[in-house]
């Protein structure tokens, strides 16, 4: 059985590799019935250690265990009802928030002309599709005004359409409020645009 159980633990490793795109996916939660999902990490850590597999080596924290009732699929919502799986779903997205914030403010100051905030600034950087990490707070999705929100959308499906990355800030979290100050819209840009701060906000 332990030969089986290996089997079963290299198709789970492969589909992740496969399918959990990490730029994308900000939580990875691996729920079992008794020990299988500990020694499924085990199995991982191990070969991914033994195989270099960078992705799971640096994603280590956002690879989370939690119990499920059963092995059939309708036990997931279970899982993700159980409020301390929620609150680690909710650490892991919030500390990639604070990461993507913090790296903002360090090209802000260490070279400026590679970072900019405010709605005309963010837009004009993303017409020259410039933007690499994309910064947003949720406050500005509950706009009252539809062209407003919808102009948010489409920004959003467009930089991931161009393989940038988005991060949508919770007003609720501080590094929220600290974007929100900044306007609520922020960008990391792939190459420098000097001539940006001649241009109005």
């Amino acid at each position: 059985p332990m030969q089986a159980l290996k089997k079963f633990f290299e198709h789970v490793l492969q589909a992740l590799l496969k399918h959990i795109d990490f730029e994308v996916v900000q939580c990875v939660v691996i729920a079992s019935p008794g020990f299988t999902k500990d020694q499924f990490r085990d199995y991982m850590h191990l070969e991914a250690a033994r195989r270099d597999l960078r992705v799971i080596i640096e994603n280590k924290s956002r690879i989370i265990l939690a119990h499920a009732p059963s092995g059939y699929k309708h036990s997931l919502k279970e899982v993700l009802d159980t409020p301390g799986v929620m609150s680690l779903i909710k650490d892991t997205k919030a500390a990639q928030e604070v990461q993507a914030l913090k790296e903002f403010f360090t090209m802000l100051t260490n070279d400026s002309a590679r970072a900019c905030y405010g709605p005309k600034h963010v837009e004009v950087a993303h017409e020259r599709l410039a933007i690499q990490t994309l910064l947003m707070t949720d406050t500005l999705f509950r706009n009252t005004d539809i062209a407003s929100r919808r102009k948010y959308v489409n920004l959003v499906e467009s930089v991931k359409k161009y393989g940038g990355t988005v991060h949508i800030f919770s007003s609720m979290h501080v590094s929220g409020d600290q974007l929100a100050q900044l306007t609520g819209i922020a960008a990391i840009l792939r190459f420098p645009l000097p001539d940006l701060e001649d241009i109005e906000m």
